[in-house]
């Protein structure tokens, strides 16, 4: 009983870590904006909430109970008691099917543990979705897509992909910590988010949408990344699902890939622009790396975390460039560059960096060897996976956010806030 009650308080522990991410999102937005407190904190403050309520009345069934057909967990799974709000109190506690297999992994963990932790995924997600909104999007738009992101739009790919009775899942698809349910899925959400604001705008006769860079807040953008970088110790270690050895070993991969992602993001940039990087690129460095290594931390050595992070450095700053291009939209956090593109790369070295033996530790017993250790045929069938994986959920994500929010401008007669757009975004939008 002793091992159960450790691996439930280190998961609640690391359960209230993430939480804080959502905040420190909001934290971020403020920083590299420097927007005022009230729209960012209310924002972040809604998604903690909502995502508690609504995760706990049929997201959390949706997404982790026995599936139905592999597609969709029984929302009405009578074993667990947060789709219901059973009043059976051991029943609740217990969750029979989470103590089923070793991916819930024979740690004993409580249901009530379980949900709290998959929930604050759910909620930094959404809040990474919402750096994109900016000013621009109606409070009740946003409080309406939150609403049908938690009960549908996050669920379906947590199903399939982190559900052992998923069909990806069974496919052989892993995700460790979520470089496609959580960052990918935030940025194909995010993007579909922009799609439909820009074509809102163009309506109003603007040529462009972008907004610049306000002056950096420093002090917050300081705190955010603190904030987040310490929040990773649930979010990668946390999704071990119980506290051993692999678990400090996470707690490694996770902190020497940011460090390295770190030193390159700000070492390429000085090549680049022969300038000192300044803070905004190292916290960018240090995002990117903790969001490559968020897929695969389980997987991988240490050595290998370092050279993920060296590599992913370069990509951020490469990819920022050429997102930055397009005018219709204005993605100033840099969601799109840094979440998307490296939630994806991170996914995909998956059947490049495993090793067996941090695999099994973290639960992952049929991953291969990488291609970079040996695994050959395997390895390269790995990556097929993991690429359908991206497109199926790319795909569906993009698809079924981009008809959300379609439906609620339509509902609202439009989903722009029009009094929070800055002198600073009408000026930039209509030069020619």
């Amino acid at each position: 009983m002793l091992p159960n009650l450790i691996n439930d308080l280190w998961v609640l522990l690391a359960s209230l870590l993430v939480f804080t991410m959502t905040i420190s999102v909001g934290f971020l937005e403020i920083g590299e904006l420097n927007h005022k407190l009230d729209r960012s904190l209310y924002k972040t403050l809604i998604i903690t909430g909502f995502s508690l309520f609504f995760m706990g009345l049929i997201g959390f069934n949706i997404a982790f109970a026995p599936t139905i057909g592999g597609v969709i967990g029984n929302p009405f799974y009578s074993n667990i008691f947060i789709g219901l709000f059973s009043t059976n109190l051991s029943g609740g506690l217990s969750g029979v099917f989470w103590l089923t297999g070793r991916n819930f992994f024979d740690t004993g963990l409580s249901t009530g543990t379980y949900f709290l932790f998959e929930t604050s995924f759910a909620s930094v997600t959404l809040a990474l979705v919402g750096v994109v909104v900016l000013r621009k999007m109606k409070m009740s738009a946003f409080i309406l897509f939150s609403i049908i992101y938690f009960i549908f739009i996050y669920t379906l790919p947590a199903a399939w992909i982190w559900n052992p009775t998923g069909w990806l899942y069974l496919m052989g698809v892993r995700d460790f910590a979520g470089g496609l349910v959580v960052h990918g899925a935030a940025g194909f959400a995010a993007l579909a988010i922009l799609v439909r604001i820009w074509q809102e705008e163009k309506k109003k006769g603007l040529k462009q949408s972008k907004i610049e860079h306000a002056s950096l807040n420093s002090g917050w953008l300081t705190l955010a990344i603190i904030l987040l970088w310490v929040g990773w110790f649930g979010f990668n270690p946390g999704s071990e699902l119980a506290f051993t050895s692999e678990t400090v070993m996470v707690v490694i991969t996770t902190f020497l890939a940011a460090a390295s992602a770190m030193v390159s993001t700000m070492g390429t940039k000085f090549l680049i622009s022969k300038h000192d990087p300044g803070l905004i690129y190292g916290v960018n460095g240090v995002l990117m790396g903790l969001i490559v290594i968020t897929p695969l931390a389980g997987y991988v050595s240490p050595g290998s975390a370092v050279i993920l992070g060296l590599i992913s450095g370069p990509i951020f700053v490469y990819a920022e460039k050429l997102l930055s291009r397009p005018k219709w939209y204005s993605d100033p956090v840099g969601v799109l560059p840094g979440h998307m593109v490296g939630g994806i790369f991170g996914l995909l070295m998956i059947a490049f960096f495993t090793q067996t033996a941090f695999a099994t530790a973290s639960g992952a017993s049929n991953l291969p060897n990488g291609i970079l250790f040996g695994g050959g045929i395997m390895a390269l069938h790995q990556f097929g996976l993991e690429a359908f994986a991206v497109v199926v959920v790319g795909l569906f994500v993009f698809t079924a956010s981009y008809i959300s929010v379609y439906a609620i401008s339509k509902l609202l007669k439009g989903m722009l806030q029009e009094n929070e757009y800055t002198d600073q975004t009408i000026n930039n939008t209509t030069k020619s």
